[in-house]
């Protein structure tokens, strides 16, 4: 029935009914191939002679589409839709004869090679060489570069090269310049030897050819050659003929500037081998003048050159300093990375100062592949790497923040200062400029610069401390979950947030952060708020071992069962299967009934339809769950791995926190300690000198007086330092680590009710951070390992007691 349709509206004669059945050619392929191909696509055929411009448009997309839909075979496709695209292909229309060409030259890639032959390459060769029409002889170059990768050299060299030939000696320079431009794949396709032979001399030609357009095409097919010329094409042929295009550059049009900066790199690159080291320097310095093409004026270099610069010569100006821009890495490789700051750091500098917002941009997309070139003397640049933090233009820093965290760590890693607990003063503006390009991406209207730039933050706790991070950037992504009104950048911020609680060295500002966490979203008093908890609570499953979520989050998830907008019931329980799969049997015995008895309450009470629906689906996919248990299993084996991992880390973060904290009150008593001594050592000098003047030095006794105040003081100070060698004894600092476990242990087990245990989590870890005092010493004292270490002890140091009780204390 549609097929028909088609053929009435086709039959009509109308221009609209008939684009549009055109347009909808693809879909009738798809479904009713046979009956297209017999009905409607004769008519199209039929139709298209005498079409506009708008349905020969349409016609030559929807062939391409059925083309790469393959709905047809490609035998099929090449006997019905081959012969209508090449009687359209010299259409009157340059734009339409270009759409059937873009067709053409698709399908020549699919289609087998005797066909092409036959089909395409005999007749085009047949016609006249010098075809009455311009467009006609343009469509004939671009069916000769493309057919030549299809065929064997010795047919090539038969059949396409004569064509080529007559097409390189044109007439007319746009065909030369098409034909110039084509070359390039017809040496690819006939090889290294015919190319030297065939392919060289006729680019020399055309590279002195009268019309500019003609020798830019020749220099750029030369640069792309470049390798498939051996060292003597190239310093006999090649080179001569580019420093000729140089030298002559600034004095022709400024497009030929434009294609040559653009190409720089890689002829440098491509001429290495053979350049002197006079033409080494003269290629770098004409590079260099390119880079600043434009800005003589301002900095007052060029004082002949006064003339006001037309607008398109500024356009053409910063068109040249882009390229340069991006062909920086390749003169890095050209100069080596060694002679970088001497021969290019102050090109590198102007070019990130660039007026222009393009120039900058591009030297942004650079940064990365510069630092990488750099190397261990990537430290040179951090200061352009600051400023283009700061850039006035989003889209600078849009550019730089894609490779931010390769960037950083090349920073952080190969700088100047290699040592973790420096990483930053090879870049000491690095905080501020970070901290400055978020708060500028969150002021504009881009939001999505902004959520790219905090999802590249999560890299922060590889590059900065610990500390810098809580006070710098933590707050800042609470702040932006809690006020910013886009979705998309308050997820990024939560997953960074996640990231860096997961990395912070501190417990207690873990608790903070986790308690604002529950508190300020999971209990806020926007419904958007709990949802953005729910958010949160998923990336920090998938961040954390699964005992961190049931210990802090898994009850305040549930509470929001209750919560009277539907829409976050209706999320929580999309979410509760990912719950459920943190849980372990038996430790978590509680909280699956916790979780059983949330869902049955939501069963009986729920009274939103849609939340009812969803929560009857869930339940059924919980049943079919299954829980890992504490013990080994085969069946979790990978998740069980990963999530040990995570685990172990964790109690690494842990360890790491106590024997910092160990390490700082050894420091602080050996400073007190010290500091005593010093302050003794000043107050008995002071008044020994005084007493020394007031008391005559004739009066008996006074040597053996100053005598007993020396022994007296070294008696002193044997004490005190033998006090504080058995304060840092290992005996006495697991006093520190013992206690905590055993009164851990009893404190969870006196709580007996599932809706603490929250409360429970929180409580357990900050009544580790606390030293332990006398209820300590008692959990130490209870365990029998510890009675015996003191029953020893006793033994020991029989008679002092007191001083023992006071060390432990200490």
């Amino acid at each position: 029935n549609n097929v028909s349709c088609v053929f009435v509206f086709l039959s009509s004669g109308q221009d609209i009914q008939g684009t549009s059945v055109v347009a909808n050619l693809p879909v009738l392929m798809r479904q009713n191939p046979a009956e297209t191909l017999r009905r409607v696509l004769p008519k199209i055929r039929e139709v298209l002679h005498v079409a506009g411009v708008e349905m020969q448009l349409t016609a030559a997309v929807s062939f391409l589409t059925v083309l790469q839909e393959e709905s047809v075979s490609i035998h099929t496709y090449s006997h019905s839709f081959l012969h209508i695209i090449l009687q359209n292909l010299e259409h009157r229309d340059a734009g339409v004869s270009n759409a059937w060409l873009e067709t053409l030259l698709a399908v020549i890639e699919a289609l087998p090679k005797e066909t092409v032959r036959h089909e395409i390459l005999n007749p085009l060769v047949s016609k006249a060489q010098l075809s009455p029409s311009v467009q006609s002889r343009l469509v004939s170059c671009k069916i000769m570069g493309k057919v030549a990768n299809k065929f064997e050299a010795h047919i090539i060299k038969r059949e396409v090269l004569p064509l080529v030939k007559s097409l390189c000696q044109d007439v007319e320079y746009e065909v030369r310049t098409c034909m110039c431009r084509q070359l390039e794949h017809v040496a690819r396709g006939i090889g290294t030897e015919l190319t030297k032979t065939v392919v060289l001399p006729e680019l020399v030609e055309l590279a002195r050819d009268e019309g500019s357009s003609v020798r830019l095409a020749a220099f750029e097919t030369l640069v792309n050659l470049l390798d498939m010329f051996d060292a003597d094409d190239r310093s006999q042929t090649v080179l001569p003929l580019v420093k000729s295009f140089c030298e002559k550059s600034f004095k022709a049009d400024e497009s030929i500037l434009v294609s040559l900066s653009f190409h720089l790199g890689k002829l440098c690159n491509g001429l290495y081998g053979i350049f002197t080291p006079e033409q080494h320097l003269r290629f770098l310095e004409f590079y260099k003048k390119l880079s600043t093409l434009g800005l003589q004026q301002e900095n007052g270099h060029n004082d002949n050159q006064l003339q006001l610069q037309t607008l398109e010569q500024e356009k053409k100006y910063i068109s040249v300093r882009k390229n340069c821009a991006y062909n920086f890495p390749a003169m890095i490789v050209f100069v080596d990375p060694k002679n970088f700051h001497l021969e290019l750091y102050s090109i590198f500098f102007c070019l990130c100062h660039d007026p222009e917002v393009p120039v900058r941009y591009t030297m942004a997309i650079s940064f990365f592949e510069v630092a990488k070139l750099l190397n261990s003397d990537v430290y040179t640049i951090h200061k352009e790497l600051v400023a283009l933090l700061q850039d006035e233009s989003l889209e600078v820093l849009d550019a730089l923040v894609g490779h931010l965290p390769e960037i950083l760590e090349l920073m952080a890693n190969r700088g100047e200062n290699n040592g973790s607990e420096s990483k930053l003063l090879s870049i000491p503006d690095l905080i501020p400029a970070l901290t400055t390009a978020e708060q500028r991406a969150a002021t504009s209207l881009k939001w999505r610069t902004h959520e790219k730039l905090l999802q590249k933050y999560a890299c922060l706790p590889h590059i900065i401390s610990s500390d810098q991070i809580y006070y710098r950037f933590l707050h800042r992504m609470l702040t932006i979950i809690l006020t910013n009104n886009v979705l998309p950048v308050q997820k990024a911020a939560a997953r960074t947030l996640c990231v860096y609680l997961r990395y912070n060295r501190k417990q207690e500002q873990r608790h903070e952060v986790i308690q604002k966490l529950i508190e300020q979203l999971g209990q806020g008093k926007s419904y958007w708020n709990r949802l953005r908890f729910l958010d949160t609570c998923e990336f920090i499953m998938e961040l954390f071992s699964k005992s961190f979520f049931c210990k802090y989050f898994f009850l305040p998830v549930l509470e929001l069962t209750h919560d009277p907008v539907a829409n976050v019931r209706m999320k929580l329980c999309y979410l509760l299967p990912k719950v459920k799969s943190t849980l372990k049997i038996p430790t978590d015995k509680h909280l699956l009934q916790q979780l059983e008895l949330c869902i049955r309450k939501l069963l009986c009470q729920e009274k939103d339809k849609d939340v009812l629906t969803i929560v009857k689906r869930t339940v059924l996919e919980l049943d079919r769950m299954e829980i890992s248990v504490d013990a080994f299993q085969k069946r979790f084996y990978e998740n069980d791995l990963l999530d040990q991992e995570k685990e172990r880390q964790e109690h690494l973060l842990l360890e790491m926190e106590q024997l910092e904290k160990e390490k700082q009150q050894t420091e602080k008593r050996s400073t007190n300690i010290n500091d005593k001594i010093f302050e003794k050592k000043r107050r008995d000098s002071k008044a020994s000198s005084v007493l020394a003047k007031s008391i005559n030095l004739s009066v008996p006794g006074s040597s053996s007086g100053t005598s007993a105040g020396k022994e007296e003081k070294k008696s002193k100070l044997v004490r005190s330092q033998s006090f504080s060698t058995q304060a840092l004894h290992p005996k006495y600092s697991n006093i520190d680590k013992c206690p905590n476990k055993s009164s851990a242990t009893r404190y969870t087990s006196s709580v007996s009710g599932i809706g603490k245990s929250c409360m429970l989590s929180f409580s357990d870890d900050s009544f580790r951070t606390h030293s332990t005092g006398s209820s300590g010493n008692a959990a130490f004292l209870s365990s029998s390992s510890s009675h015996n270490l003191f029953n020893s002890a006793d033994q020991k140091n029989n008679g002092n007691k007191e001083s023992q009780s006071r060390r432990m204390s200490l």
